[in-house]
């Protein structure tokens, strides 16, 4: 790879443009849905420890590791691994790191955005009022029809996919820069304003200690590996969106405190959103741990019959499309940053990305209603994509990046892209890598297969 070609997709401006770069690709529907529904199930205040704990051994160390991968070779994760694995001596199919990696982020783009599309949908019901006094049977029925509906469907996949490209297109500085260093602060503006209203509602107690008081009775072995899955898979690791970020993060900044930073904001926006999402619930008499169901159907109910939650209801579901938008244009960056490599412009290859993505997408769209019926080993379309890549790819990739960190990059390699300066903090993360976080990700792999 030449010079000109390292530096050939642009540099953050800034320590803080990587903050809310990163922290944008780990705030998604992962932080907004699936966290306060998996803490429901699972407990409250004693998985969140737990959930908290995970964080800081398995998630920040190979947070870090694949940033700071990224930034020590400047190019796309495909690339970067190559030219890291000849560097360092080890096996070739550690190459396989950037591959999985571009892969996943690929794969996962093509159902993130039909999920995403539903957030729009729902943008457009709180906000015309047809959600305005529903029951919990025309609530259940609305998201039914609309998962039935293929041709609706695909238009909201259709919008979103273009509104990321939009971004991607537009390259580093011009496009994701400037679409996060808005998109962020909107976000946590918007936050701000759904956690002000959800202190004048009450069920706010309630919903602090569904989320804060420790009962351990309450955990089990499953709730300590779910709590594990979600911590790592909530900061986007092994798919190759932190690589990519970190290749166009300033050569000057503290990768450390960077990554503290990060996965700070992802957390406490999780906690937020949890506050958030349980204040509305108690408030209404509504199951915590409804699942899936919490955010399209139990929400709407809560939202179409408090005062004034027709505004916060729409408010919120526009929160839900900006985490998941900032998600999307990270997870599909690996890729169009490699086609960029191959020779290709950045508009051409995020419109051949793009457009690969919406086609698989379709699959997604149908997996809800007209190919519902048809499963392989007993999963639809939809759910084997997300099984694959979420049980499979992103733990294999992240399980592959602390062993290639911890074990084959040289101390003082790593140490000189690092800049950190003290030994004992770096001795105890290089520890944390090799030896906390593989039997992390690997219990997180065999538990994702069922064989736990």
């Amino acid at each position: 790879m030449s010079e000109q070609k390292r530096g050939m997709h642009g540099i953050w401006t800034g320590r803080w443009t990587f903050i809310l770069a990163a922290t944008g690709s780990a705030v998604g529907l992962g932080n907004l849905w699936k966290f306060p529904y998996i803490t429901g199930e699972n407990g409250g205040g004693a998985f969140v420890l737990v959930y908290l704990a995970c964080i800081l051994l398995a998630g920040i160390p190979v947070m870090l590791a694949e940033a700071m991968m990224g930034r020590k070779k400047r190019m796309s994760p495909i690339n970067a691994m190559k030219e890291l694995t000849t560097e360092a001596g080890s096996p070739s199919f550690f190459r396989s790191i950037g591959w999985m990696g571009a892969l996943s982020g690929f794969f996962i783009l093509s159902f993130y955005s039909v999920i995403a599309g539903w957030a729009l949908v729902y943008v457009g019901k709180l906000a015309s009022g047809a959600m305005a006094g529903i029951t919990a049977d025309a609530s259940g029925a609305a998201f039914g029809a609309m998962l039935a509906d293929p041709a609706g469907l695909t238009i909201w996949h259709t919008v979103f996919m273009f509104l990321t490209g939009v971004v991607i297109a537009r390259g580093v500085n011009k496009g994701l820069e400037s679409a996060l260093n808005i998109l962020m602060p909107i976000l946590f503006v918007l936050m701000l304003i759904l956690f002000g209203y959800s202190l004048t509602t009450p069920g706010f107690m309630q919903g602090f200690h569904f989320l804060f008081d420790f009962d351990f009775s309450k955990l089990t072995t499953e709730s300590i590996v779910v709590a594990l899955g979600h911590s790592f898979f909530t900061l986007s690791l092994g798919m190759g969106a932190i690589m990519a970020y970190g290749a166009y993060m300033p050569a000057k900044q503290s990768l450390g405190k960077t990554i503290m930073w990060v996965g700070f904001l992802d957390t406490l926006v999780a906690l937020v959103a949890g506050m958030i999402i349980f204040a509305i619930v108690f408030s209404n008499g509504l199951e915590p741990s409804s699942g899936p169901g919490l955010m399209f159907v139990s929400l709407p109910i809560a939202f179409g019959t408090m005062p004034g939650g027709i505004f916060f209801g729409t408010v919120f579901f526009i929160l839900v499309s900006i985490a998941a938008l900032s998600s999307a244009i990270s997870i599909a960056e690996p890729a169009v940053a490699w086609a960029v490599e191959k020779g290709f412009t950045r508009v051409k290859a995020t419109m051949v990305i793009c457009s690969v993505a919406w086609l698989i997408g379709l699959g997604t769209v149908l997996s809800f209603n007209e190919w519902a019926e048809y499963k392989l080993f007993g999963k639809t379309f939809f759910d084997s994509l997300d099984f694959v890549t979420s049980n499979v790819m992103l733990p294999l990739g992240g399980l592959l990046i602390a062993i290639f960190v911890g074990w084959f990059m040289s101390s003082d390699m790593i140490k000189n892209e690092l800049k950190m300066k003290n030994d004992t903090l770096f001795a105890v993360w290089r520890f944390v890598l090799r030896f906390i976080s593989p039997v992390a990700i690997a219990l997180i792999f065999i538990n994702g297969l069922g064989l736990l």
